[in-house]
């Protein structure tokens, strides 16, 4: 079995436990795309470039992730509603090590 499970509240304050495929090369935005946990054209909007910052979320649990690259960095630099556990989707790939994460979506802007 190569799927993980992954707790995702969306904007509206519901939590999704949703099941991430890790054998897929699927990140986070991609997987909140597939389960529709946030209106079409409001999430991923450039693609999974980090150029827009639309996938921002909060990592809410202690979950190793991946270090942020200076584009992700610059990125959340120039976002808003931007907190110190903020990430975007499109940069965390999924993997066996994220099983359990809890993200929050950021309020879309």
């Amino acid at each position: 079995m190569s799927d993980i499970i992954i707790k995702i509240t969306d904007r509206e304050g519901q939590v999704h436990e949703v099941q991430a495929p890790t054998d897929m090369a699927m990140n986070i935005m991609e997987l909140c795309k597939a389960y529709e946990l946030a209106p079409e054209g409001t999430i991923g909007v450039c693609g999974g470039m980090a150029m827009c910052a639309s996938c921002q979320c909060y990592v809410l649990n202690d979950v190793a992730l991946p270090e942020k690259s200076d584009e992700e960095d610059a990125m959340l630099s120039e976002a808003f509603y931007v907190k110190d556990t903020s990430r975007l989707g499109c940069q965390i790939q999924i993997t066996r090590e994220l099983d359990g994460l809890e993200l929050e979506l950021a309020p879309e802007y």
